[in-house]
């Protein structure tokens, strides 16, 4: 159902919004969900930084130092993917860009999603490392790797086939 821009128009939701109103809806539920996603992993990523300066951190075997290097950088690198979506906005505003700001945003999110799995996953493993053994920190990470995957790629998938 097409319309002229600005004009609202019917979808099958139910909702009459122009594409402006649906972009500024959009934008405000983004950053909604950015703001639950960033505190935690703003946390971890915290958590991990002060890591090095503790004085068992000289005990660990290399590789628990790779597992912890690589959890920092996926840590760092979630941070920036769920912050760039407001830098975007700040750069852009008021240039007529809301669409594909959210665009942008929304992947950027799904990508931050993916690292922060990879990120928690590999902190789990890290502890379960150190605290019992390789074995079981291997099956936890994996286990967590699993259970993340579970709930934000599958379950969304059987819920959208669903309805």
């Amino acid at each position: 159902m097409s319309s002229s821009a600005g004009t609202p128009e019917h979808r099958q939701d139910g909702r009459e919004e122009s594409p402006e109103e649906r972009s500024d809806r959009n934008w405000v539920e983004l950053l909604q969900e950015l703001r639950v996603m960033q505190t935690g992993v703003q946390i971890l990523t915290g958590f991990l930084l002060i890591l090095p300066f503790q004085s068992r951190f000289e005990d660990l075997d290399t590789f628990q130092r790779n597992v912890y290097l690589v959890d920092l950088l996926t840590c760092i690198a979630a941070t920036g993917l769920f912050v760039a979506p407001v830098a975007i906005h700040r750069a852009l505003f008021r240039k007529h860009l809301k669409r594909p700001v959210v665009t942008v945003g929304d992947r950027m999110t799904r990508a931050a999603l993916v690292l922060l799995a990879v990120a928690l996953s590999s902190t789990a493993l890290l502890v379960f490392d150190v605290v019992l053994d390789r074995t079981a920190g291997l099956i936890v990470g994996g286990g967590c790797a699993l259970l993340l995957l579970g709930l934000w790629v599958v379950l969304p998938v059987v819920i959208r086939r669903r309805h």
